[in-house]
């Protein structure tokens, strides 16, 4: 209440001598120009309509001139003298083109090409022009369904707002921004913002100019890791056709339009209208769609409009508008992210030290600005469905802050089910303590499980979460492991607790009985090593027991280093198996029989761990209450040290052993994406130990792929094992996301991608192993499978398929 009595007061003087002046901007057969853009001449204001065409601005009185347009249609102005409100109506006719200049013989060039190679060559110029720049940005954000399923995934797909009609917005936002660049670096403020039904939440808050200056356009990774080819880059006449549409004159200048169509199906092209002007070659304007044909993923079209204006000796983007559409699991949507710049600062004086790691900073007490004042900042109109939406998501979160609403909601939310029991696992909430109660599907509890020791063993867990405020989130899970073989219970309990304002902080907690593989890293899947094991009598997961406590701790710092600390005992005893063989076919030992002679032996186990991770050049989000890592064009850097400590607790292991590596991702942007990891170890004292201490490697024995990048998929597990001084590792992939794939008919209209890479291990020359694989991914969105081929030093080799499932073992990078 005070800050809108606040903002009323100061407001009170201007709009004592202002004026309003609301229109609409429609075509000469009465159809509305959404998003034109009115320019008040000689001044930097300036307003853009709304998607139907109406407008409306505040001017001190006065007289003014303003400047319609549309991109496609003739500019219209008209002069105003405000003493009060007035009402305008601007009536834009297509534009023409001046065809008369231009003589076209049989079999010549079109006139279209001569003008792309011109803009071509001034490209590189007008893209490292205006290197240092301040604006305001407005950014309005919309999705909206046109239908959607009545189920998805077994559940009912229910809004919560009373509404059962099919179109429906679905997500409404409004932000105002600083957007600061000096030559590659970037800064935006959030002066405000704003989410439909959401007064906490933070909105569409990133503006960002789609530049076709640049050779390769990145629209949202997503869509296409590759990027679109501009129809101006340096190779575009290898990609694009032209036709000369003709040219017009505004504000004394002339400017050609010219249509872009892509030469080839399935590349990442885009097509429809640019307008270059005449003898400075540069971009007036841009009306251009992606088609799914041209790879994009998730969507089915996006249309890019932009419209730039003249400053002082140069032009700037006016505004952008983003169109998607597309239809995903039956969810029919469509949306538009508009984005008005304005207030132009060519030669700003920025603070020192400014521009830091925080590229994007969202100030405090930004999504609590009241209606009036969007009202009074707002540039667009908003639409009536837009005020609706406004009104009712505002008022349904009031409702639903009110006790009795939540407590309903948690009735019908946490109503019991015989399949969400049975199968899916049942939760339970209360909205206004901010807890929440999971519990496992019963069907665990019948066993579905399987291994030679436990025979079939279930583990069921319970976990609960509380929500503080800000990021301060504590989650306990008590575990029960029963095997039905050896008739022997384990219980253990796991806590977290992530904290702090800045940067994210963790402590974690877990103690009880607990059965660890031998590689504490868990390599082997329990639902791979079942189906292995019981169909096919191959028991790959080794294991052991132990009484154990654990706590760690990490800790961000900022400028991408975190810290983490950890210390653990455990009071380990071997298992043995209590089945020998199934289905006439015996089952071996149950410990690594490729590099020991025997299983382990009760013994106490101290260690400490320090691990220390480093992105140089890490970027991050501000939010008032925390900062968000965004990564780094840098690779990642880590450093993790463990040490056996004796006689602490009784403990019988002594040793040091350490391991360092290096990864990161190379976009080539339309050759692909190079990813690595790197790493090297070994042991600086290796005085007593059991095989659990050893330096392991993630091998993989089944057909479901292991994480990438950290693992070798033929490799048999615990086969390289050691306790060496020194070992060297190395993961590489090549995702060529379509590169050749868009020349092979099916797999381009099925958007599948080829993969390729290799692992390799060294740890002495008579000891390494290497891998080559080449595969196919995107398969669905989601698969990925691999043939590989393994060699030795003992000259062996051996080949294998590997498969990739989002819902099935180790989905990888």
């Amino acid at each position: 209440m005070k800050q809108s009595f606040s903002l009323l007061f100061l407001l009170v003087p201007y709009y004592m001598w202002a004026s309003t002046i609301t229109g609409s901007v429609k075509d000469t057969k009465g159809n509305a120009l959404p998003y034109s853009s009115i320019l008040v001449k000689g001044t930097a204001k300036a307003t853009t309509a709304n998607a139907k065409g109406l407008f409306s601005i505040n001017l001190p009185n006065g007289k003014y001139t303003l400047v319609c347009q549309h991109v496609g249609y003739q500019s219209v102005a008209q002069t105003v003298t405000l003493t009060a409100d007035v009402e305008l109506a601007f009536v834009l006719a297509e534009q023409q083109y001046q065809l008369s200049e231009v003589v076209v013989k049989t079999g010549a060039e079109d006139p279209a090409y001569a003008i792309i190679r011109k803009a071509i060559k001034k490209r590189s110029d007008y893209d490292n022009e205006n290197q240092k720049f301040e604006c305001q940005v407005y950014i309005k954000g919309q999705l909206q369904l046109r239908n959607y399923p009545k189920n998805f995934m077994g559940e009912k797909v229910d809004f919560e707002d009373g509404d059962t009609s099919k179109r429906k917005m679905i997500f409404l936002s409004e932000t105002l921004a600083k957007y600061a660049k000096n030559g590659k670096d970037r800064k935006i403020e959030v002066l405000s913002t704003k989410v439909s039904g959401n007064s906490s939440g933070f909105g569409f808050a990133s503006p960002s100019i789609i530049s076709l200056y640049s050779n390769i356009v990145p629209i949202g990774r997503g869509l296409n890791p590759r990027g679109f080819i501009s129809p101006i880059a340096d190779n575009a006449l290898n990609f694009y056709k032209y036709h000369f549409e003709g040219t017009f004159y505004e504000n004394g200048k002339e400017i050609s339009r010219i249509k872009v169509i892509p030469k080839r199906k399935y590349e990442p092209l885009f097509s429809g209208y640019i307008t270059i002007i005449e003898n400075e070659w540069r971009l007036q304007s841009v009306q251009l769609s992606i088609l799914k044909e041209q790879q994009m993923q998730l969507l089915d079209t996006l249309v890019l409009e932009q419209l730039y204006v003249p400053m002082k000796d140069t032009w700037v983007i006016k505004q952008q508008l983003i169109q998607p559409a597309g239809k995903i699991f039956g969810f029919d949507f469509f949306g538009s992210f508009l984005q008005v710049y304005e207030n132009f600062e060519l030669e700003p004086q920025f603070k020192k030290k400014f521009f830091d790691n925080t590229i994007l900073k969202i100030l405090d007490s930004a999504n609590k600005k009241p209606m009036a004042y969007w009202d009074s900042i707002r540039p667009v109109p908003l639409l009536e469905a837009e005020v609706r939406d406004y009104k009712k998501k505002d008022s349904l979160e009031q409702v639903r802050k009110d006790p009795k609403y939540v407590d309903s909601l948690d009735r019908v939310r946490n109503k019991i089910t015989s399949n969400k029991l049975l199968f899916t696992g049942m939760n339970f909430s209360k909205e206004r303590k901010k807890e929440n109660l999971t519990l496992s599907p019963l069907i665990n509890l019948a066993g579905v499980l399987y291994n030679p020791v436990e025979g079939r063993y279930f583990e069921y867990n319970i976990k609960y979460n509380k929500q503080f405020e800000g990021r301060k989130n504590l989650a306990i899970e008590p575990v029960l492991r029963y095997g039905f073989s050896n008739k022997h219970a384990n219980a253990y309990v796991n806590t977290d607790y992530n904290f702090g304002k800045k940067y994210l902080n963790n402590i974690s907690f877990s103690a009880g009985q607990k059965v660890f593989q031998m590689d504490n890293a868990n390599p082997i899947d329990p639902i791979n090593n079942t189906l292995a094991a019981y169909y096919w009598q191959h028991n790959h997961i080794k294991i052991y027991e132990a009484a154990f406590a654990k706590i760690s701790y990490s800790k961000g710092l900022g400028d991408g280093f975190t810290v983490g600390l950890s210390a653990q005992f455990q009071d380990r005893k071997p298992l043995e198996n209590t089945i020998d063989s199934l289905k006439g076919k015996a089952f071996t030992p149950n410990y690594p029989t490729n590099i020991v002679s025997s299983n382990i032996t009760a013994h106490q186990a101290f260690t400490a761990s320090v691990n220390i991770t480093w992105r140089p050049g890490a970027k991050y989000i501000e939010l008032p209450d925390r900062k968000i890592a965004l990564g780094s064009k840098y690779p990642t850097f880590n450093l993790n040290i463990t040490k056996g400590l004796a006689t602490i607790f009784g403990s019988d292991v002594d040793y040091t052993k350490w391991k360092f590596s290096i990864s990161d991702n190379l976009d080539f942007k339309l050759g692909g994406r190079f990813s690595y990891r790197l790493a090297t170890g070994g042991f600086i004292n290796a005085n007593k130990l059991s095989v659990i201490d050893y330096n392991h490697f993630l091998g993989n024995e089944t057909v479901l792929a292991n994480t990438y990048l950290s693992s070798f998929q033929l490799m048999p597990y615990y086969q390289y094992s050691n306790t060496a001084k020194t070992y060297g590792e190395a993961h590489v992939e090549y995702h060529l996301n379509g590169l050749i794939t868009n020349k092979i008919p099916l797999l381009r209209k099925w958007n599948w991608f080829f993969v390729m890479g290799g692992n390799g291990l060294y740890i002495n020359q008579n000891s390494h192993y290497y891998e080559a694989f080449f595969g196919i991914e995107n398969i669905f969105k989601v698969i990925r499978v691999d043939a590989i081929k393994s060699f030795d030093a003992a000259g062996t080799t051996a080949t294998g398929i590997r498969v990739a499932l989002p819902l099935f073992g180790r989905r990888g990078n």
